[in-house]
């Protein structure tokens, strides 16, 4: 008798069938239709929904329009084969489970597998118990992805709260200390002395410095807690850019700076929410301006390069100090010297532009010469290309 024609014959031993809370739904795809007649009369015994496809492609489409929590696919296959089909699988779905069947099993195809992105692996010929057993375990494996999901959502949840209650709390007070001093300001124009007025004005300086401390903060634990860096989103990178800049222009004439831009045409969506990638281009910008030299020049780029868009910001002001650039992006630091004493700042936007670049599965660095120029650099993956995916963790 063949491991098939075994697996068909005892298909039918008592096995407890999955909870109606269990994953239900499994995808098979071998080139062997013995093999998947025998696969699916076991599951089916065993109480799963199960399809089955003789090509990687037909599987590949029903998978599309539909999300099983497990999928048995077959290493060796013509066309597509069991790799193939993994990393196409894992662009559309990071949490089906994936298990890869062979009858060519080696520790090496068995590694090679698992760094595709497979939770498991089962040799042919197998036995209908060790099928039960692995699908099994599959089950379980996706039931806790689901569960971590669901904290990780409650979390978030129970952050944001916290965070729209801070703000609150934090910036209503401030806001009314700011009217206050306003109406002390206008009211008492004629009878304040130019010291008063001076601590006044100091004041207010002071304020808003705390204002801009407090909203920097916010975004940093907005980003930790998942509420603003979506890696599922999509945006327009380049759009993002010229809306920035046509926001700065106003700043940057008054300081007698020049701003320019080039963006290659047709440029693909990044991976990444708008919102977020507007607040990291916005702080590249404004430094670039805050930064710069009356008559200097921003320029602002975005190119594609292989699976990522690449944005530059460029400047032609003051530079940093090459010892200072590896704490560039930590929070709170700041490049203390005679030319940036006066500048306003929290030290903060390029620790959020960090973060949130990080979080994107992106990059940021930066290129500078003292003196002359700076350069900042992002990397973003395309949207839907493989570096845009979250690695596979296993538990």
């Amino acid at each position: 008798m063949t491991a098939a024609s075994e697996m068909v014959a005892t298909a039918g031993k008592a096995h407890k069938p999955p909870t109606p809370t269990e994953p239900k739904h499994v995808i098979v795809i071998d080139d062997d239709h013995v093999m998947l007649l025998s696969l699916r009369r076991i599951l089916e015994k065993a109480g799963y929904t199960v399809e089955t496809f003789s090509s990687g492609q037909a599987g590949l489409d029903r998978l599309k329009d539909t999300r099983p929590q497990i999928l048995l696919v077959d290493l060796k296959m013509p066309e597509l084969d069991g790799f193939q089909v993994i990393e196409r699988v894992r662009a559309l779905d990071q949490e089906i489970v994936i298990v890869v069947i062979t009858g060519y099993a080696t520790i090496g195809t068995a590694v090679d597998a698992m760094k595709a992105g497979a939770y498991d692996f089962l040799p042919k010929p197998c036995t209908p118990d060790e099928l039960r057993l692995i699908v099994g375990r599959c089950c379980e494996r996706w039931k806790l992805s689901q569960e971590s999901k669901r904290l990780r959502r409650e979390k978030e949840e129970a952050a944001r709260r916290f965070v729209a209650f801070v703000s609150h709390q934090l910036r209503t007070p401030l806001g009314v200390v700011m009217q206050y001093l306003d109406v002390l300001l206008f009211k008492s124009r004629h009878g304040l002395s130019a010291e008063a007025r001076h601590w006044i004005t100091r004041s207010k300086e002071r304020l808003h410095e705390m204002q801009a401390i407090i909203e920097d903060w916010l975004t940093l634990t907005r980003i930790e807690s998942g509420a603003l860096a979506d890696t599922d989103g999509r945006a327009d990178l380049a759009e993002i850019a010229a809306q920035v800049m046509r926001i700065a222009a106003p700043q940057a004439e008054s300081a007698g700076i020049t701003m320019t831009s080039e963006f290659q045409p047709n440029l693909p969506h990044v991976a990444g929410d708008p919102v977020a990638l507007s607040t990291v281009v916005e702080n590249l910008v404004v430094n670039a301006i805050k930064y710069n030299r009356p008559g200097g020049l921003v320029a602002v780029s975005a190119a594609r390069e292989g699976d990522r868009v690449v944005a530059k910001v460029r400047d032609t002001g003051i530079g940093i100090p090459k010892s200072c650039i590896p704490n560039l992006f930590s929070d709170f630091y700041r490049v203390r010297s005679p030319e940036t004493q006066d500048i306003p700042g929290t030290g903060l936007g390029l620790a959020i532009c960090k973060r949130i670049v990080t979080e994107l599965k992106g990059d940021i660095s930066v290129e500078s010469c003292a003196g002359k120029a700076t350069t900042f650099v992002v990397r973003l993956p395309i949207a839907g290309t493989a570096s845009a995916q979250s690695p596979m963790h296993e538990g």
